[in-house]
């Protein structure tokens, strides 16, 4: 059976929160290593996961989770463009 959006959202969701609380309470991740996370395969198909790793990291700032960070600053969905680095909320 295939794996549904939601699904997805959320191994991407917990991907995210296992990698922050792994680290230092200062650190923040990237997307992409919860995509690499979440990815099963030795490949490249990681990649794919890249825009389903932000739409989960924007769900988790709508929880008050995490924020996500462009040049050490929260920044809000609407305004990020480029890379973005994910981090505990309330910093």
């Amino acid at each position: 059976m295939a794996e549904t959006d939601r699904q997805l959202t959320r191994r991407l969701e917990q991907a995210i929160m296992d990698l922050l609380e792994r680290r230092a309470a200062t650190a923040s991740i990237c997307p992409s290593d919860a995509a690499r996370a979440v990815h099963e395969g030795d490949d490249a198909g990681w990649r794919a996961l890249m825009e389903p790793a932000r739409r989960a990291a924007w769900h988790l700032v709508a929880a008050g989770k995490v924020e996500v960070t462009q040049a050490g600053r929260p920044v809000a969905e609407t305004e990020a463009r480029g890379p973005v680095r994910i981090r505990r909320a309330g910093r």
